[in-house]
């Protein structure tokens, strides 16, 4: 370990990858220094049932990667260090409890002919949409992929009003605003269909009635039907080996097990960091901390020189939590609905809008959900490696949950500590998954239960087991995520800055804080 570096970064996630990926490359000696064993964050895979079985702890997909401007940039470089997807044209489903299904597919008229069966004129609306999307994707991404800063989404916004009018730069922004149930049900008749799209609003912190929540179904239905999904050939981890590579090829080093406790101040400039054991490593040019601001006000011990920021740091907010459920099985579960299911990446339980806004309030209220949404991954029928030779693993996100327990929807758990209940509520979990696909716990030879609280002690950014690391509603999105005028990760504190999923752009595997700041502080 050296005794300084150009940059320091706190948290091995993957912004804080990316960004000493493109930081190293522009000549900076960059120090990463993470708390937990292994790097990657939310991103990363290991052996959590049985030997040969590899489960991606939190992140599965890795579309937003795979399609981001980092990946662009440096794409060849590291697939050359070992990256590689594993593509997915089957993408997500849903299932009923009427013994129906819904699914999104790449292949010719699959999809409409499938939202055909339930309403032609929903069919004709995902034609229009489908035919719109090139149009609408490019202003939607330009969004999403550049700073939050007015001069530049101002120039996007005077764009789109030149190029495309009045009229249809004020839908786009209403649609920008709207809630998903609002977008889906001025778009779609269907309550199947209404609820398939959904669904991924429950992914974020996006229940149906959370107004700013419809770009995701939209985006996330229209990307899967265009381009289909990508998950990591082997595990998630293929992106975190590969970034890891790449940064101690140029130089940067990573160290795990290494628990940043304090950022050093000389004055009302950040000089570095100290580590638990009392250690110090300077940063002769900045800090950088992948943190949430809860994380951040710890490190500068609850006081960063401005009183108007960190009250505005202290009173971020969180989204409710996420419990995983990783299983080692003998097959794939025995879908009811259909035999076609197997073949998708992602299979959701979240059978209607009112049930998403019930399961939504019950964990924001602190109780466990009578009836939690379910996104049941099959990345093995994607990718077979993760498994021995006709096994599989599933991935299964149980949403939403309180962090702190203080009851029982259903009246039924009377626990509320969390390493007694995790068992216990996976039990619900796996009834409903039995519902759709019975059979499913004869299927099972090993399985890891991960509650909220085990996801925060192996992240402190996931506050309660909030995996998106902070809501992202309105008041805590674009210009105010983390908060108005700190959107590019600018904190008080000279030679600091907050990077990471609590920082626009938001949660996801697409790398744009870590990468957008680091242009901004090594240069494009």
């Amino acid at each position: 370990m050296q005794s300084d570096y150009d940059a320091i970064i706190v948290g091995a996630g993957i912004n804080s990858l990316a960004c000493a990926v493109h930081l190293g490359a522009k000549g900076w000696r960059v120090g990463v220094f993470e708390q937990a064993a292994v790097p990657g964050g939310a991103v990363k895979t290991l052996e959590l049932t049985e030997s040969g079985f590899r489960h991606d702890w939190a992140a599965m997909n890795l579309s937003l990667f795979g399609g981001s401007g980092f990946f662009k940039a440096y794409g060849e470089d590291l697939v050359s260090r070992g990256l590689e997807f594993a593509p997915a044209t089957h993408c997500f489903a849903s299932v009923f409890d009427d013994g129906r299904w819904m699914g999104v597919s790449t292949g010719a008229g699959e999809t409409r002919a499938r939202i055909a069966a339930f309403s032609e004129a929903d069919a004709k609306a995902w034609d229009r949409l489908c035919a719109e999307f090139p149009g609408t994707a490019e202003y939607v991404f330009a969004l999403l992929g550049n700073p939050m800063q007015m001069h530049v989404q101002g120039k996007l916004l005077a764009k789109a009003l030149f190029r495309k009018g009045f009229a249809w730069t004020a839908d786009l922004v209403r649609m920008l605003l709207s809630s998903p149930r609002k977008w889906l049900s001025e778009t779609f008749e269907s309550e199947h269909v209404r609820a398939t799209m959904a669904a991924w609003g429950m992914h974020l912190d996006f229940a149906p009635d959370m107004a700013g929540g419809a770009v995701f179904p939209y985006l996330e239905s229209m990307a899967n039907q265009n381009f289909g999904m990508v998950i990591g050939k082997g595990g998630a981890d293929t992106v975190t080996r590969a970034l890891v590579s790449k940064i101690e090829a140029s130089g940067g080093e990573v160290h795990c097990g290494s628990q940043v406790t304090r950022v050093v101040r000389e004055g009302s400039k950040a000089t570095g960091i100290e580590l638990a054991d009392g250690s110090r490593i300077k940063a002769n040019k900045a800090v950088i901390a992948n943190v949430a601001p809860s994380g951040l006000m710890s490190l500068i011990d609850g006081q960063s020189g401005d009183a108007g920021f960190d009250r505005k740091m202290t009173g971020f907010v969180h989204a409710p939590g996420t419990m995983m459920i990783h299983l080692a099985l003998d097959g794939l579960p025995d879908w009811t609905a259909s035999d076609e299911l197997k073949s998708f990446a992602y299979v959701h339980i979240a059978p209607s809008l009112d049930q998403m806004a019930r399961t939504y309030q019950q964990a924001v209220a602190g109780l466990l959900p009578d009836e939690p949404v379910l996104v049941v991954g099959q990345p093995t029928t994607v990718d077979p490696s993760r498994a021995p030779d006709g096994k599989h693993v599933l991935w299964v996100q149980v949403r939403m949950v309180p962090g702190e327990i203080r009851g029982d929807a259903a009246g039924k758990i009377t626990e509320t500590d969390w390493t007694r209940v995790k068992e216990i509520y996976a039990e619900r979990a796996l009834d409903i998954i039995e519902r759709h696909a019975p059979g499913i716990r004869q299927k099972i030879t090993g399985r890891a239960v991960v509650s909220p609280l085990d996801l925060e002690a192996d992240n402190p950014n996931l506050v309660g087991g909030d995996q998106v690391a902070g809501s992202h509603h309105l008041s805590q999105n674009f210009l105010f995520r983390p908060a108005l005028g700190h959107a590019t990760g600018k904190t008080p504190v000279e030679g600091l800055h907050l990077t990471g999923a609590s920082v626009w752009p938001g949660a996801g595997t697409g790398a744009g804080a870590g990468y957008m700041l680091a242009q901004k502080l090594g240069g494009k």
